[in-house]
């Protein structure tokens, strides 16, 4: 049976293929926001790096891991916040301060609370990952 959330499901397929050790991960079906969501992840260190491959459908993306991730996962539901809410919501969802992001979508686009931060912007809260 296949899940109704292709976000979701690419979060938990990632963080079971950290768990276990593996060296890469297929995420399919690809969307706009996951592939987002994965630069950030590879600008912060959490991945060696990803490639999307068009298999003539919604196509794929080859993850490649490096171990860095402890947990990520979606955030439901998707949570406004301000530039200056973002301590609230890392003691929510981050082990710790300064350990770990938040991935957050902007009206600049995808990226982590630390640039949200520094660029003045808010938007809503969509993952977490560290």
């Amino acid at each position: 049976m296949t899940g109704n959330d292709p976000f979701s499901n690419a979060l938990s397929g990632i963080d079971n293929a950290e768990g276990v050790g593996h060296l890469t991960h297929t995420v399919s079906p690809a969307s706009n926001e996951i592939g987002s969501v994965l630069e950030v992840f590879y600008d912060r260190g959490y991945i060696d790096g990803f490639e999307f491959v068009d298999d003539g459908k919604s196509g794929h993306f080859e993850v490649e891991l490096k171990g860095a991730i402890n947990e990520c996962g979606p955030v439901k539901p998707r949570y406004s916040v301000a530039s200056d809410e973002f301590e609230t919501w890392e003691k929510r969802f981050l082990p710790a301060r300064d350990y770990g992001a938040l991935i957050v979508t902007t009206s600049q686009g995808v990226m982590s609370h630390y640039e949200a931060r520094e660029q003045g912007v808010g938007g809503q809260v969509i993952a977490y990952v560290y």
